[in-house]
């Protein structure tokens, strides 16, 4: 007499963050009560809440449909967005390159390592929009305000992103150019040079399309820009003519990050 038994397949499951059931939920419990108390907390004064919203459709009633009657200050105000933003991005992308080998471990002795990594966590530590405010207030409003601080913009992200991809570079290239006797530099213009440079090209034709971005941001606070005239537009009430930069901001970016997509694609 034989028995035959029927043998079921075990599907893997993927085993959870935290192992102990108890500990799991007692910190979505904690994590949800957290939320649910930073909200009830938060000072919201509902009747300002219900005259915003007064104030926000008056605005929406002015501001269709768009006007585009002086579309010589948009062009005029776009373009030196774009200036800005190409400036800014040959400056910081210049200025990244040796932050970013000072800021790489395997390349740079400690004291150097550590200044270089300062000098980006500076410059990643403040947003923008801060830093164009110290900027007008040291140089004055206008444009160059805008460059400089899309340079220190630049350099926080291109600076970082390029060190973490010298610290991932094969390192046998550099020790067969040691290897023969080659010095410092030559090591770097043979052995680590080419294997950035891919990087460093996508990094720097991001860097333009996220600085084209934030220059509309910036030139809020006066750093120059079409964020100038679209912040003197609702300055004067002219919703409508605020709704027509909105509508080229917009139309630009979507534009400038598509073509900078495909150029990235080709290059990787």
């Amino acid at each position: 007499m034989s028995t035959t038994t029927s043998s079921v397949p075990d599907t893997w499951r993927k085993p959870p963050m935290i192992a102990n059931p108890v500990v799991r939920y007692g910190l979505l419990i904690a994590v949800a009560l957290y939320i649910g108390w930073a909200v009830f907390m938060l000072p919201i004064d509902w009747n300002r809440v219900a005259q915003g919203m007064t104030r926000a459709a008056r605005i929406f009633n002015g501001a269709f449909p768009p006007s585009f009657e002086r579309s010589g200050l948009l062009i005029d105000g776009f373009l030196e967005s774009l200036k800005i933003a190409i400036l800014a991005t040959v400056g910081g992308v210049l200025l990244s390159i040796p932050i970013a080998f000072m800021a790489a471990k395997n390349l740079a002795p400690r004291p150097i390592f550590l200044l270089g990594r300062g000098l980006i966590i500076v410059a990643r530590s403040f947003h923008p929009v801060i830093v164009a405010i110290i900027f007008v207030k040291a140089v004055g409003f206008g444009p160059f305000a805008g460059v400089l601080t899309l340079i220190v913009y630049s350099i926080g992200f291109v600076a970082k992103m390029l060190a973490e991809r010298i610290e991932e570079i094969d390192w046998g290239q550099v020790e067969a150019m040691r290897a023969v006797g080659a010095g410092y530099f030559p090591t770097l213009i043979y052995a680590v040079f080419p294997q950035i440079m891919p990087r460093q090209i996508g990094l720097s034709i991001y860097q333009l399309d996220s600085n084209l971005r934030a220059s509309a941001v910036v030139g809020i606070v006066g750093a120059g820009g079409i964020g100038s005239t679209l912040a003197n537009a609702f300055g004067r009430y002219d919703y409508d003519f605020a709704l027509a930069i909105t509508i080229v901001i917009v139309a630009v970016i979507l534009v400038s990050e598509a073509i900078s997509g495909q150029i990235r694609k080709r290059i990787w």
